[in-house]
C-alpha cells in the first residue's frame, strides 16, 4: 500500500516528530510512506501548496493520501486528493466555532474517513462516523533511563529535583501561568522548573528521565504525547484534566489528576515528589505503543 502523508513543515525540524514518529511506525509494518509538507506560513503559504500539491498528485499515484491537522487537510482536498484519511489533533476542535464549521463541510464533502484522538475530542466535534484513535508512544525510545546518565545529558542540578514542564511556555493554550503559580506556592529552594524549547525530539527521553515530576497544564489537548512519553519513561506525572489524560494515567500510582486551581495543583506536585520512585507507566501504556496503532490506522487504510 502507497500511502502519502501531509503536514505542515514549518516547525525547527520540517516535519513534527509526532507526525514523523507516526510515520516512520507504518513504515515498520511495511506501508511504503512518503511526506508531503507544507511550507511557508500564513494563508498565502497554504494556497501555493495548494498547486503544489495538485501536481505532485498528478505526477504520483497513491492509494491513501492522509492529512494532518485541519488546514493541511483543506489543503489537501482542494488539491483534489482521493481517497483521504484526516487526523484532527487537538486545537482543530477545540478551538473558536467557525474552525469547526469548515472543518465539518470538509468532512462531509470530501474526507473518506477522519480520526479524532481521544473520546474527548470525539464528544466536542460531534459527528458520529469518526474514529478515535490516540497517537501512539515509541517504547523504543521513551524508556528508563539512569537518572545519573539523564541529568549529564541535560545539565541540570544533580543535587536538586526537577518539574519539568513539557511545552513551550509561550504558547497560551499549555496554560505555563499556572506551573508558574503552582511552583512559587511551593517556596522551595531544592526544586527547580524547566521547561523545552527547541530541545532536538532524538534528546527529550534524557529530560523525562531527569525529572522528578513531569507536568502539563493545558486549557486543552487531543492526546497529549508528553503524558505517554513520561509514562513509558515511568515519571511521576501531575496534568489537568484534559484530552484522553485520565485514561492514560488515572491507574497508575504516583501520577494525578488536577483542576486548574493552582493551590491544588502545587498539593498534587507535592504528592508526586513524596511518592520517590519510578512509576509502573510504562506497563500500564503497553497498549498504546506505536506498533499498535499502526496497525489500527492500518485497518482505516484498507476499510477506504
Amino acid at each position: 500500500m502507497r500511502v502519502l502523508f501531509v503536514s505542515s513543515g514549518n516547525t525547527k525540524d520540517g516535519i513534527s516528530p509526532i507526525i514523523k514518529n507516526q510515520g516512520e511506525s507504518l513504515k515498520q509494518e511495511g506501508t511504503n510512506l512518503e511526506y508531503f509538507t507544507i511550507k511557508g506560513g500564513g494563508v498565502k503559504g497554504y494556497l501555493k501548496s495548494i498547486f503544489k500539491l495538485r501536481e505532485h498528485l498528478k505526477n504520483n499515484s497513491y492509494d491513501v493520501i492522509h492529512a494532518h491537522y485541519w488546514l493541511s487537510a483543506i489543503v489537501t482536498s482542494l488539491a483534489g486528493a482521493k481517497p483521504m484519511v484526516v487526523s484532527l489533533m487537538g486545537d482543530d476542535v477545540k478551538a473558536k466555532a467557525w474552525f469547526r464549521w469548515i472543518i465539518y463541510f470538509f468532512h462531509h464533502l470530501s474526507w473518506s474517513k477522519t480520526i479524532v484522538k481521544s473520546q474527548d475530542m470525539y464528544n466536542s466535534f460531534g459527528q458520529k462516523d469518526v474514529a478515535i484513535i490516540p497517537n501512539g508512544v515509541d517504547m523504543n525510545r521513551f524508556k528508563p533511563i539512569d537518572k545519573e546518565i539523564a541529568i549529564k545529558e541535560t545539565g541540570w542540578d544533580i543535587t536538586k529535583k526537577h518539574i519539568l514542564f513539557t511545552s513551550n511556555p509561550k504558547r497560551i493554550e499549555k496554560n505555563f501561568k499556572l506551573a508558574q503559580d503552582a511552583f512559587n506556592l511551593l517556596k522551595d529552594e531544592n526544586l527547580e522548573l524547566h521547561y523545552l524549547i527547541d530541545i532536538p525530539n532524538e534528546k527529550i527521553p534524557y529530560y523525562y528521565n531527569s525529572a522528578s515530576v513531569v507536568i502539563l497544564t493545558s486549557l486543552w489537548e487531543g492526546s497529549p504525547n508528553a503524558i505517554k512519553e513520561a509514562m513509558a519513561c515511568n515519571i511521576p506525572i501531575v496534568s489537568t484534566n484534559v484530552g484522553d489524560v485520565e485514561d492514560v494515567l488515572s491507574k497508575t500510582e504516583g501520577c494525578y489528576i488536577s483542576s486548574f486551581d493552582y493551590k491544588e495543583f502545587a498539593s498534587k506536585i507535592k504528592k508526586a515528589l513524596n511518592f520517590g520512585e519510578r512509576t509502573t507507566g510504562r506497563e500500564d501504556i503497553v497498549h498504546l505503543k506505536s506498533k499498535t496503532i499502526a496497525k489500527k490506522i492500518i485497518d482505516i487504510y484498507k476499510e477506504i
